[in-house]
């Protein structure tokens, strides 16, 4: 084959989208740290899922107008670093074929190349040694190898070749992937999109592996409409338990933990190592990591029942993930704050400091570019700023403030954590200038040092710190200082390692796992050990026992 047309490009697309779900949870499981937010492969997966979303009933054979149309749905839909990088790619390839109704060799070896140079420009900072570095030096192979009348199979063999190869090669350039023995996960994840470029190129057909359900939308409606919180999420896996577990296992079990997140309409069925699970919540992030403790995922669906809902009714205007102050529009304004964040506690602390709107979302479940959008255009005012909270969101925030550089003006504060994001909160003065309040939030962040524990889910050694799963590892910053066997031990390390002679405030938020004589210890421990102010709040999110903010 000569030539690649734009209707044989839709069903590689899909074929992509479909292999990287499918494998998702391999990709997921690379993840350096033992931390319970492995989702780069999940980020990856709803990118691209968004992307191909948007060509999958597209009549033209245009490879042009298809790659415009691909690209917009990936920027849209992008979710975490991965998932933007990602977007970026393909963006970049995307304004290589415009214009083109097909593409021959060259012209796919040289949009290759533009997905790099567009990728590595939209980081400031790249990394070697991860998905950036794969699809570069792929993309300078094969731009090289490929001639005038080559074969757009032989190309396509050839870059994922020299892709496979590269990705071999990650954990050379970035020492973290070397000591825990794995590759890039967001390289895999690329590779894993081109391998299903690679079987529709073949003639083979990826389907989309789902369990069914026989929730309709009708039903969808229904539901949404009886429900006291309203809009949430349809969330089905399937789970294979850990040898050691399935003896012990108990459906009752599970169907409590998924009732606590809240969840509704539980269905939990097990047979020998596999479980079936259905639930419908507010935060599917939470009852993934809940199942997680038990076992792997083997087949994973979320559906947003609210766009089911909005699609029946056309009723616009509601954001998902996003607290009953925002769900409707607000009055106009100057300056507008949005923070995004997970916990019921933590939402309330953010709206009472002057916050206008809370998304949903954080470590295990990172909003999409379009989530953002859809806030920022319902706050409704002229200038938004947005606290990301989080490292991994920063990224689709500032993509965020691009699609809209021609509507709002946009401004990202880059806090990487909880208490960042509280800290820039507190100093968002209403009746300040906007450059004021950018320039008091931007000195807030930088005097916060943050310290989280969390519990581990691999054994592994990281930094010379002995990883076991389950056990709690004590984050300073970004870095594994500590494990132990109780969450109260790796906190006392986490104060130890934070608080110094100048700390003058500790906040102390707990999660939803911290009962009332947890605090009444380390508030006890605090006391006798420093002499800085506490101040506890109880922020009822998952996954991270305590989250540290010393200032």
């Amino acid at each position: 084959m000569k030539v690649l047309t734009g209707k044989l490009f839709k069903e590689m697309v899909l074929c992509g989208a479909n292999t990287l779900h499918n494998n998702h949870t391999e990709i997921d499981a690379l993840n350096v740290f033992p931390v319970p937010d492995g989702d780069t492969g999940t980020n990856m997966s709803l990118t691209f899922l968004a992307g191909a979303k948007e060509i999958e009933n597209l009549e033209s054979n245009n490879i042009g107008e298809i790659s415009k149309k691909l690209s917009k749905g990936l920027l849209m839909g992008a979710r975490g670093n991965s998932g933007v990088i990602l977007s970026q790619i393909f963006r970049g390839v995307a304004m290589a074929l415009q214009d083109h109704e097909d593409a021959d060799a060259i012209l796919w070896a040289q949009a290759l190349e533009s997905g790099a140079k567009v990728a590595y420009k939209a980081v400031m900072r790249p990394v070697e040694g991860t998905i950036l570095t794969v699809i570069r030096e792929a993309s300078e192979a094969v731009v090289k190898y490929a001639k005038e009348g080559m074969d757009i199979e032989d190309v396509f063999s050839y870059f994922v070749k020299e892709a496979e190869d590269s990705l071999e090669r990650t954990p050379e350039l970035l020492p973290v992937l070397k000591e825990v023995g794995v590759v890039d996960s967001g390289g895999a994840g690329l590779l894993l999109v081109f391998t299903g470029f690679m079987a529709a190129l073949a003639g083979e057909r990826i389907d989309y592996v789902e369990i069914k359900t026989s929730t309709s939308s009708m039903d969808a409606v229904a539901e949404v409409e009886a429900g006291e919180e309203g809009y949430g999420y349809c969330t089905e896996f399937i789970l294979r338990l850990e040898p050691s577990l399935i003896d012990k296992f108990k459906e009752d079990q599970l169907k409590k933990e998924l009732a606590r997140i809240p969840g509704e309409s539980i269905v939990v069925v097990q047979d020998e190592e596999i479980v079936k699970v259905h639930v419908h919540t507010l935060k599917p992030g939470n009852a993934l990591n809940i199942a997680q403790r038990f076992g792997e995922f083997v087949k994973l669906k979320i559906e947003n029942m609210q766009e089911q809902a909005d699609t029946i009714q056309n009723n616009a205007g509601t954001i998902v993930g996003v607290d009953d102050k925002a769900k409707t529009q607000l009055e106009p304004k100057e300056t507008a704050v949005i923070s995004v964040c997970a916990g019921d506690g933590l939402k309330d602390s953010f709206l009472e400091l002057h916050c206008d709107y809370v998304v949903s979302g954080g470590q295990t479940m990172n909003p999409s570019a379009e989530d953002m959008v859809q806030a920022i255009r319902d706050v409704n005012a002229k200038n938004v700023i947005i606290l990301p909270n989080n490292s991994n969101i920063v990224m689709t925030a500032q993509q965020t403030a691009t699609i809209l550089e021609d509507e709002v003006n946009v401004v990202v504060i880059p806090t990487k954590t909880i208490p960042q994001g509280l800290s820039a909160c507190i100093m968002f003065n209403p009746d300040a200038s906007l450059d004021d309040n950018i320039n008091e939030m931007n000195e807030a962040i930088g005097n916060v040092k943050t310290g989280q524990v969390t519990f581990a889910i691999k054994d592994t050694v990281i930094d010379g710190v002995e990883i076991k799963a389950n056990d709690y590892m004590a984050l300073v910053e970004k870095n594994i200082v500590a494990c132990k066997d109780n969450k109260l031990k790796a906190l006392k390390v986490v104060l130890e390692s934070l608080v110094d002679e100048d700390a003058e405030l500790i906040t102390l938020i707990y999660g939803e796992d911290v009962n009332d004589e947890d605090i009444e210890e380390i508030e006890s421990f605090v006391e006798d050990n420093f002499d800085a102010e506490l101040e506890v709040i109880n922020g009822k999110q998952p996954v991270y026992s305590f989250i540290v903010g010393v200032e």
